[in-house]
């Protein structure tokens, strides 16, 4: 059977935990109703509330040491043209006249010019670095993580939709599709990453993000490009022998404007052969024809599209088989988006002969290897076919990076090193490799700007597992395990496969201005009003401050007792099959610096009584208190005990008095700069 052990993210892995004397689990806020305890997952099984968090205390302060799951950033952003500052005062919980709570982002537009460290140039050294806004980026990282579970969160974007901003969205109703992009210009992103990595700590991230991958094949891939590969018999640091590991990404949200990205990170990459065709330019092609599908390149628009085509040129099918995508039914229908099921299923069997896709050949998703069977089985509505004409997720012609050390003279790196004008600056160990991204972009409605929507994506690991998102309950994209594990290959077997996501996860939230996204604020790169003349850039920029909300965030977990053996329903950091706890101790200067020291907290969950801090039930003894509940948080009696509710015995035998808290600390770094990714 599945592990389903609840356990405590703060300490060695799988260690026994004691509950409570009042029975809440460790990580669930007293203040979710109980009507909110239970979930029935899309398979139709009862899974049970393991942690939320419903932001009902205000002006809570999320710097090292201050929460007991959520920690703040000081750090300027150093990937994807980010040009903001993270920011611990651009973060708290509020409460507005509604009586609606929340946890919010602020985003402000201010210059900074900030000396960074940057490992990309040659000598690597600092520079002086502009940062045009301030905005904030949360984490849980090594205090809450999760393997499998169906993460819900109730946000609103940031946007420019007051009246005194203009935005003509807002004549169009809070169902229409959004349609002027301008007046989004942020980044917003609620996403997770295995532990092992920490967002925009690109020490601790480069060749760790973004792989799921446990094989050793040296003649498919080169271990040495995987930090933990699976042909290391001896790894150390509490590590397990030839397990590979890594830190993939699941994007519960990420994006702006009329598109909102749900995303898989993983690798190694899949091979050319396995991707699109690269353009050819002596067509008149140019790079963006791929985000508008008008490509003349033959089978550049879409994979697998001209069907005839690939299967001459390839032999094999390219890609990622057998994703499902359903309708955003929040937007408006339109008539002329409708399709019908039998004439798709048509179509693909005969093949795709044009080299792009319409509403009358391809499914709605553009992905013509997509299921287009019956949702979950039941009903009416097909996976992958606009029935109603709504909004649709769309398959995303970003398909990944290739990353690189600073170093790496070959040709697919992003700034390859010119070995006769520039010597090596031996800043960090060697590496290239070519990361993937599974995605769809879905189509919003003002909505998400306007109200709160409620998101979820949920997540089982192991060969039946699988990787759903969901708005307010109805599917939008699926990624099942075979789609990972099963890839296409061609006589020689060269795409190496990998393994459903099963690494410990950790939650972020956090909002980004970038000059190279697809929502990017007025005048990119530059200040935002630019030289103050355009009215219309002016009342976006006075749009400024602009906030992502969210109202809740909560953790449903299966923990019954008839789970398959590779379905981990686990709540921790450091589990038995995935340690990451000796790892981060011996290495963590990558993972902090002088502004982001780690600590490591005890007590602070909400409490509503005495008994919510303290052990209990079987497995307590009635005489000892643990801890104690002041001012609605959790406050250990006794340096031995810790956990968010004082119910983990930490070291040694109780103490009979009170003794001071002991924090660690850690080396020191100075901010990094990486163009490799997280």
């Amino acid at each position: 059977m599945g592990r389903n052990y609840y356990g405590d993210s703060s300490h060695s892995g799988e260690e026994q935990y004691i509950p409570t004397k009042s029975g809440i689990k460790i990580w669930v806020d007293p203040d979710t109703p109980e009507r909110d305890h239970v979930y029935i997952s899309s398979r139709g099984r009862k899974w049970d509330l393991v942690m939320s968090d419903e932001f009902n205390v205000v002006n809570r302060s999320f710097r090292p040491g201050d929460d007991h799951m959520w920690t703040s950033v000081e750090k300027p952003d150093g990937v994807n043209g980010a040009m903001e500052l993270y920011s611990h005062n651009m973060t708290s919980t509020q409460c507005d006249d509604d009586g609606t709570c929340y946890f919010y982002i602020k985003s402000i537009d201010e210059l900074n010019v900030i000396n960074v460290y940057n490992m990309y140039i040659h000598p690597p050294g600092y520079v002086d670095a502009y940062f045009f806004y301030r905005s904030a980026m949360v984490q849980s990282w090594n205090k809450f993580c999760y393997q499998g579970g169906m993460l819900e969160v109730r946000t609103q974007l940031p946007g420019a939709v007051s009246k005194a901003s203009g935005n003509p969205d807002l004549k169009l109703g809070r169902n229409a599709k959004v349609q002027t992009g301008k007046y989004y210009p942020t980044w917003p992103g609620i996403w997770m990453m295995g532990n092992l990595g920490r967002a925009i700590f690109s020490g601790s991230t480069n060749r760790m993000w973004p792989f799921s991958y446990d094989a050793c094949e040296p003649d498919l891939f080169d271990p040495s490009n995987q930090r933990i590969s699976a042909c290391d018999d001896n790894p150390g640091y509490g590590l397990n022998p030839n397990q590979g590991r890594g830190a993939p990404e699941i994007d519960v949200l990420e994006g702006s404007a009329s598109l909102i990205s749900s995303s898989l990170q993983l690798g190694p990459g899949m091979p050319d052969e396995y991707r699109i065709f690269s353009l050819n330019y002596s067509t008149g092609d140019y790079y963006g024809c791929i985000y508008t599908a008008s490509c003349m390149t033959p089978g550049a628009n879409y994979i697998d599209v001209p069907t005839a085509y690939y299967k001459k040129e390839r032999g094999h099918k390219s890609w990622y088989q057998g994703l499902r995508y359903a309708a955003n039914n929040m937007c408006k229908s339109a008539g002329d988006k409708k399709q019908s099921y039998k004439t798709i299923a048509a179509s693909l069997k005969a093949g795709i002969v044009n080299n792009t896709c319409s509403a009358d050949t391809c499914p709605a998703s553009n992905d013509v290897n997509a299921d287009i069977g019956l949702i979950d089985g039941v009903g009416d509505d097909h996976w992958g076919i606009n029935s109603n004409g709504t909004c649709y997720p769309l398959f995303n012609v970003y398909t990944g990076s290739y990353l690189c050390d600073p170093d790496n003279t070959y040709s697919k790196c992003a700034s390859p090193r010119n070995e006769t004008t520039t010597s090596k600056s031996y800043a960090m160990s060697p590496f290239n490799y070519q990361m993937d991204a599974i995605s769809s972009n879905w189509p919003v409605q003002l909505g998400a700007y306007t109200d709160y929507l409620v998101y979820q994506v949920e997540w089982v690991t192991g060969k039946n597992g699988y990787v759903r998102w969901m708005l307010e309950g109805s599917p939008l994209f699926e990624v099942p395990s075979a789609s990972i594990t099963n890839v296409p290959q061609n006589a020689n077997k060269t795409n190496p496969s990998k393994i459903m996501l099963e690494e410990p996860m950790y939650i972020i939230a956090n909002v980004a201005l970038s000059s190279s996204w697809g929502a990017t604020p007025p005048n990119p790169g530059k200040a935002c009003r630019g030289n103050g003349t355009d009215p219309v850039v002016n009342k976006i920029c006075d749009s400024f401050p602009m906030y992502m909300k969210i109202d809740y965030i909560r953790l449903y977990q299966d923990l019954a007792d008839d789970l398959d053996a590779d379905n981990y329903m686990y709540v921790g950091c450091d589990p038995k099959t995935h340690p990451t706890k000796q790892w981060i101790d011996a290495h963590l200067d990558e993972y902090e610096d002088n502004d982001n020291k780690w600590e490591e907290v005890t007590g602070k969950a909400f409490c509503k009584t005495h008994d919510d801090c303290t052990i209990g039930g079987t497995m307590g003894r009635t005489s000892v208190k643990t801890g104690k509940c002041v001012n609605q948080r959790c406050e250990c009696l006794y340096k031995s005990w810790g956990g968010p509710r004082c119910t983990i015995a930490i070291s040694g035998p109780r103490p009979q008095a009170a003794q001071p808290m002991a924090h660690l600390c850690g080396h020191r770094l100075r901010y990094p700069l990486s163009s490799s990714g997280w």
